[in-house]
């Protein structure tokens, strides 16, 4: 166990990780962070823990860039969970007539992020992955995720942070039990894609053992 007393953990990311949080008297909605702040208070009570949600609902690279300072760096967190990429990607789907984030632009903004918490605090990083666009694997939506699920893997290795690999075990998942939904419309997470993103990240963090 690598967490200690009264550290605070501080969760940021898109819609996946806000997951109704607006609506929360506790602000921690009802997705993965949910779940992973139960999961503490239930086997670590002792521990307690700071679990922080600042998910905002279509956040591309950029707009935490624009947050960046007052939702992170101020905060001062000890461990840091980043799910960012999602909305980099689906826009050029769905919205086209907002400005892009192309797969570089993407590598330069999420590096000057991290940079930025190395250099102004002591927070350890945890980098996930994207998840999916749509289930099934060849979805176009996957097929130009498969960048910034690139990135987020080069990232984690360049600053030492621990790597979820959700995109990996969501298609692993859709491999193998393709009538078995985790998602509500290809993107946002059911309460099973909401368990499948805790476990990945428990395991992640070699708080449970994987099967």
């Amino acid at each position: 166990m690598e967490f200690r007393d009264r550290q605070k953990i501080l969760f940021i990311g898109d819609s996946i990780t806000e997951d109704n949080r607006f609506q929360d008297e506790n602000d921690l909605g009802l997705g993965y962070v949910r779940h992973i702040h139960d999961y503490f208070a239930l086997y670590h009570p002792e521990l307690n823990l700071q679990i922080v949600n600042k998910g905002i609902s279509g956040n591309r690279v950029i707009d935490l860039q624009d947050r960046w300072k007052k939702d992170v760096i101020e905060e001062d967190p000890d461990w840091l969970s980043i799910s960012i990429g999602i909305n980099d990607v689906w826009r050029q789907l769905d919205r086209p007539h907002i400005q892009q984030i192309s797969p570089a632009a993407f590598m330069d903004i999420y590096r000057e992020l991290l940079k930025s918490v190395i250099e102004n605090t002591n927070a350890k990083l945890i980098i996930l992955e994207p998840t999916v666009i749509g289930e099934n694997e060849n979805a176009e939506g996957n097929k130009l995720l498969k960048e910034y699920v690139a990135t987020t893997r080069m990232l984690s290795k360049a600053f030492d942070a621990i790597l979820g690999p959700m995109h990996d075990r969501f298609i692993e998942y859709i491999r193998k039990f393709p009538d078995n939904k985790l998602t509500i419309d290809g993107v946002h997470m059911n309460p099973l894609g909401r368990m499948l993103m805790t476990i990945v990240w428990l395991e992640s963090l070699k708080l449970v053992k994987g099967s």
